[in-house]
């Protein structure tokens, strides 16, 4: 009975995550999972691009300096939104419809309300925020301005970041894909107009990314009336059962740990980094920005994958899983290493794109090589943070997640800073990405040989 109330979409969709080829997966899931993850850094590009575009190098550097902030609201979003995302994907394979709307609807107001506390913590300590974050005389004012239209908008950024995660669970990716990218075209459009017309600067730049995220909101309103009928965000729906709450939370936590403690390590980053001035850190915010191209990439590859994953593992089709697994992380590996080639060859160019000053972009040559370099290496360290997700195993995942954006990186960033100066910095990510990537192999292969084993003795 529960199953004839769903959309024939959505029956669809669990048919081909059951049985549809591999590149039938890749095709609908990864493809519009690389798009919005693309689409992602697009949004942060088209901000440093065009405030780049002013020649003002303290412009760049609060910009950079405010993202660990965005970067928390984010995570705070990844926590509902791929918690819910995976729970949800379990949920199909058992078949459980009545939960799905649960959990659809604790994520969705979840987010509103941490939204509103967000905006309500961040307003009133704004200066305070800002000199945590590293911002000196140059920087304050313009990271303050950009800090608080973002608060402002946080109920609306955590629900772009819960809602397109959630309706990935079933297959929707496309539509994910498409909500994500109405926002990029008109963020794109907006920034000049905004920061080099209306001369509004770092707030412009923060308006139209507020704006973009209010569109992309509306489509998924739109999607949620119209097609997502095994989804709910009607408030009776709401459900604070422990088998709702701390499912979502659990699954959330590995990805959304790494999101926050990411921000940390950018705030500790960052702090270092201005010691040796406002143009060390725009050099280092536009090479980053490139190597996130790559980065997200590789990404888009394994999470896309992951409704799959999800529902095989909780199916117990457990030779799929590992067809899936294999295919995967082949194809992760092989895009990680095409895209560092092809930025270590037009990285002039694409440097050269976004700021035109020669002393940052001496510094952006180094930083972008420390950035495209582990392509490669990140395709087996996501594979591995992917699989422990999708399967529910929120501890393992949790542990694995955390090797690279803290457990290694913040203590190896000060030892390199010691021995090495700036350039010392640049590189600890680098160092971090492959220790953590070959420790996450090791833990991954030994945990899934294990998971085989239970499966054929069950």
């Amino acid at each position: 009975m529960q199953h004839n109330q769903t959309s024939s979409s959505a029956t669809a969709n669990e048919e081909m995550l059951r049985s549809g080829s591999f590149w039938t997966l890749a095709r609908k899931l990864c493809i519009p999972a690389i798009l919005i993850m693309l689409v992602m850094v697009l949004y942060h590009m088209a901000d440093v691009f065009f405030i780049g575009q002013t020649g003002d190098a303290n412009k760049v550097a609060a910009v950079t300096l405010a993202s660990p902030m965005f970067s928390i609201l984010s995570g705070l979003g990844v926590l509902l939104g791929n918690g819910g995302c995976t729970a949800i994907s379990l949920s199909l394979g058992k078949g459980e419809y009545d939960k799905i709307k649960k959990i659809s609807a604790f994520a969705v107001w979840g987010a509103i309300v941490i939204g509103v506390v967000f905006a309500a913590m961040v307003l009133p300590l704004m200066g305070p925020i800002c000199n945590l974050l590293g911002a000196n005389d140059g920087t304050r004012g313009f990271t303050a301005e950009y800090l608080r239209v973002i608060a402002i908008g946080a109920p609306v950024i955590m629900l772009t970041n819960v809602v397109p995660a959630l309706i990935r669970a079933d297959g929707s990716t496309t539509d994910s894909m498409i909500g994500n990218m109405l926002g990029t075209v008109l963020n794109i459009a907006l920034d000049p107009l905004l920061i080099s017309v209306l001369n509004m600067g770092v707030s412009g730049a923060a308006i139209a990314t507020v704006a973009a995220n209010v569109v992309s909101l509306c489509y998924y309103v739109y999607f949620l009336r119209t097609k997502g009928k095994i989804y709910s965000v009607s408030p009776r729906d709401i459900s604070f059962e422990k088998a709702i709450v701390l499912t979502v939370i659990s699954l959330g936590l590995p990805m959304s740990c790494a999101t926050v403690l990411g921000s940390i390590s950018s705030t500790v980053v960052n702090n270092l980094m201005m010691q040796y001035g406002s143009i060390a850190v725009a050099g280092q915010s536009v090479a980053g920005r490139i190597g996130q191209m790559i980065s997200m990439t590789v990404m888009g590859v394994c999470m896309g994958m992951q409704p799959a994953i999800s529902f095989n593992y909780s199916a117990k089709n457990h030779k799929r899983l590992t067809e899936i697994l294999a295919k995967t992380t082949g194809l992760a590996v092989v895009a990680g290493t095409v895209l560092s080639a092809l930025c270590l060859i037009f990285r002039d160019q694409l440097l050269n794109a976004f700021l035109d000053d020669p002393n940052v972009l001496g510094i952006g040559r180094v930083c972008l090589f420390a950035s495209i370099v582990i392509g490669p290496f990140f395709g087996f360290y996501q594979i591995c943070t992917t699989y422990l997700q999708a399967a529910g195993k929120s501890r393992q995942a949790i542990i694995v997640s955390l090797l690279e954006k803290g457990i290694i990186y913040i203590p190896l960033v000060f030892l390199m800073n010691w021995l090495f100066k700036m350039y010392g910095i640049v590189f600890s990510a680098t160092v971090t990405t492959v220790l953590s990537a070959m420790a996450a192999l090791i833990f991954c292969y030994k945990d899934y040989r294990k998971e085989l084993k239970d499966i054929k003795e069950w």
